[in-house]
């Protein structure tokens, strides 16, 4: 079951999204809104079906115009340790969601939380689950490796031809690192911290994939139309 999130963090317009990830909204059988997120869900034309927070952000007309719907609503305390868009995550996953994609999780006014929201991607429910956070510059995705029989593990990256991919490394290193179908292939390279060696590639085929042997690799591919 594919589970769609809505953080509230900053929402380009539906056509942006449909654009740059065309079907992003497509198999969807659980909506999640995070607090604020309700706002955006309505703006996307998205009907909720759950809402998780301590709802600082929504107005409180807002929240019993949901209630009043038959929205089932999940209201944490203000002094918790996780974030709302930890929260609806953790709460699509209790309800069987193996794939997620999260809108709305970058921007806003604290670059912290698109940190976190983006750090959400190595929660280690996630390990054997798809997972990716999208807005209408951006998808990030994230692969671990080895698996756990010890394995290298392959990632399809299948999409435009002409889109940038680039390969940053979560963590000090990552070993391993073979791509196909990229313009400047890797062979079991290792990409460090710090420099900038897996920014900006280029498919080159609508298969592409990457290989990882040890590590975490963050995966961020943004539409060749907004490349430059």
């Amino acid at each position: 079951m594919k589970a769609l999130i809505v953080a509230d963090g900053d929402l380009p317009e539906r056509a942006g999204l449909d654009a740059a990830w065309p079907g992003w909204a497509e198999e969807v059988g659980l909506v999640v809104a995070a607090d604020g997120g309700a706002l955006g869900a309505a703006r996307l034309g998205l009907a909720i079906d759950l809402l998780v927070g301590d709802m600082d952000s929504l107005p409180r007309d807002g929240l019993e115009r949901l209630r009043a719907v038959g929205v089932e609503i999940e209201q944490a305390r203000v002094d918790k340790d996780e974030s709302d868009t930890e929260l609806a995550v953790r709460a699509a996953l209790a309800r069987g969601a193996q794939r997620l994609t999260i809108v709305g999780a970058f921007g806003g006014r604290r670059i912290d939380h698109a940190l976190a929201n983006i750090g959400l991607l190595l929660l280690p429910e996630l390990a054997e689950r798809e997972a990716e956070l999208i807005d209408a510059r951006s998808r990030v995705t994230a692969v671990r490796a080895p698996d756990r029989d010890g394995r290298p593990v392959r990632r399809a990256l299948p999409g435009r031809v002409g889109d940038l991919v680039s390969l940053l490394p979560f963590g000090i290193e990552v070993r391993g690192v073979t791509t196909e179908g990229l313009r400047y292939p890797l062979r079991g390279g290792t990409l460090l911290a710090g420099p900038a060696r897996g920014l900006s590639n280029v498919r080159l085929r609508p298969d592409a994939a990457v290989v990882v042997g040890d590590g975490i690799l963050l995966i961020v591919e943004t539409p060749a139309t907004l490349a430059r």
